[in-house]
């Protein structure tokens, strides 16, 4: 396939239709500001590199939160993140830019297979089969950490009760 260069036009309107939702993917591994802004970053820079033709609007954004995915998974795989612990980290108060609940909370604190699966389901609006596109896994698979999300979730929810 040959490059498709996008002018500076095209890559500000798909800048401007995904970014919120790159941001908030991003975020979900990455859980601070300046790690997700560089994610984010990071992610239309690949755009600007990549020559995909894209067939909608939704493939964009199925590109786009492929994309964040993949670097944010591969930002925890890169040595340093691997060496240096968290208890070597700075303690950063977390900046959220955007309104979360209890619930979102809660799945913040999912593993990440979790999190992504039922973040792209219920916040995203995408169905299993779209989701199991996107992150390239069969969907068996993304309908089971749906089903497990779920469970771990609402034995969450039933301890917090239990406890009031």
């Amino acid at each position: 396939m040959s490059a498709k260069f996008r002018t500076k036009e095209e890559m500000s309107q798909i800048y401007n239709r995904h970014v919120n939702t790159v941001y908030r993917v991003c975020f979900m591994y990455m859980k601070n500001r300046h790690d997700t802004e560089d994610m984010v970053q990071n992610t239309f820079i690949r755009l600007m590199k990549d020559g995909t033709v894209f067939l909608s609007h939704e493939h964009e954004k199925a590109w786009l939160i492929r994309t964040a995915t993949n670097l944010c998974k591969d930002h925890f795989r890169h040595w340093w993140s691997q060496t240096v612990g968290m208890d070597m980290a700075v303690n950063k108060a977390v900046e959220q830019p955007f309104n979360t609940d209890g619930n979102f909370q809660m799945i913040m604190a999912l593993p990440p297979k979790y999190k992504t699966a039922l973040y792209l389901y219920y916040y995203e609006g995408y169905s299993t089969v779209e989701i199991a596109r996107m992150l390239g896994k069969k969907e068996s698979t993304v309908r089971s950490h749906l089903h497990k999300a779920r469970k771990l979730l609402k034995m969450e929810m039933e301890g917090e009760q239990n406890e009031a």
